[in-house]
């Protein structure tokens, strides 16, 4: 049986230029389905090639090298760019050229018959923004302090006492929101994979009992790469953070069951009997922080890099925080840490004491 017509190929060719340019992006978008990658990841991919086709006015076939200079020239004179975003667009429109030039799909072909004219690559080394590192973004970046991590809990827990006092709704809305943030500190979550969570992914640890169910954490939405599906990995509440323990207890067994939410299985439920969205929690977040008096740039995000500067500073090896964060390199994990200056001086006086004798530290 041949290849079916798609509702595509019935429409009458009035403006060939353009119904060849939307096919193409049709096309691309199925080979990314294709591979496995999100519906999200290339939304953005077209959006990002879409805007780069409507400021030049021009199609695939009519673009030069020259373009992506002064493309990058025009967003950059409205605004400021992160260096991460005109790595993005850079990144789209090269994998988009390379899935034209690509022999197996023939628009290189079907282009020179129609119009004349070939789609050629336009991003090269020279005119493009590297990948330098995982971590792109400004120096104000960093992760919380303890004591900074205190005023954001305090925030978060006065929330509850004050909601409660009051006899106003929203107490277990408060409840659940501060434990949330806890939970994605104790154990250096992402976004997603917070909201995530089921019930049945929390887990015993077999070497702290008195835990009970609290003492790991079954992630099933870790960050996916390469097209595949979502990875996975158990993370191990550590002793640091037994303090954990009694919140989510708190939670699991007085909180949540009073907001009804029968069979779903949602560790996060809402008044609605929904899961708690990725959306909300960073509106949470961000008034939380606001009411602790913290700065804007301190994210949810810098919360998961106080988690693996705060296991390092405990003493962790480094491969035991790789694990539990889920980084495939080590070097990603360096690039999350920020330790203090107590820790390093701390190490430093523990390498004197090994190598110099007591004279001669007294001397120091």
């Amino acid at each position: 049986m041949g290849r079916q017509r798609s509702d595509w190929d019935a429409l009458p060719r009035i403006n060939p230029e353009h119904s060849a340019w939307i096919e193409m992006l049709q096309g691309w978008e199925n080979q990314q389905l294709a591979r496995g990658l999100g519906r999200q990841t290339i939304q953005q991919r077209i959006r990002r090639v879409s805007h780069f086709q409507a400021w030049s006015g021009e199609y695939p076939w009519e673009w030069h090298t020259g373009d992506i200079d002064d493309y990058t020239a025009h967003r950059a004179s409205s605004r400021p760019l992160k260096r991460a975003t005109v790595r993005h667009d850079h990144e789209s429109i090269r994998m988009f050229c390379a899935y034209l030039l690509d022999p197996r799909y023939d628009w290189v072909r079907r282009c020179e018959a129609e119009f004349d004219a070939t789609p050629s690559q336009i991003c090269f080394e020279w005119n493009t923004t590297r990948h330098l590192s995982e971590f792109e973004t400004d120096g104000n970046r960093r992760a919380f302090s303890v004591d900074e991590l205190q005023q954001l809990f305090d925030a978060a827990d006065a929330r509850v006492d004050q909601l409660v006092a009051s006899g106003r709704k929203g107490a277990l809305g408060a409840l659940r929101d501060a434990q949330i943030l806890k939970t994605i500190y104790a154990f250096g979550l992402r976004r997603r994979e917070a909201v995530g969570l089921d019930l049945v992914d929390l887990h015993p640890n077999h070497l702290m009992p008195k835990w009970g169910t609290y003492g790991a954490i079954h992630v099933r939405w870790g960050k996916a790469s390469g097209g595949g599906g979502p990875k996975r990995r158990t993370v191990m509440l550590v002793p640091e953070f037994d303090w954990f323990v009694d919140g989510m207890r708190q939670w699991v067994e007085e909180g949540r069951p009073r907001f009804g939410a029968g069979p779903i299985p949602a560790l996060w439920v809402t008044e609605r009997k929904t899961r708690v969205s990725p959306g909300y929690l960073d509106k949470r977040f961000a008034n939380i922080r606001d009411e602790a008096g913290l700065p804007e740039y301190l994210t949810l995000h810098s919360l998961r890099h106080s988690y693996v500067t705060h296991l390092v500073e405990f003493g962790y090896a480094e491969r035991f925080v790789q694990e539990q964060v889920g980084h495939a390199y080590a070097s990603t994990t360096a690039i999350y840490t920020s330790v203090s200056n107590d820790f390093k001086n701390r190490v430093f006086n523990e390498a004197i004491a090994r190598v110099m004798p007591p004279a001669l530290q007294k001397d120091q």
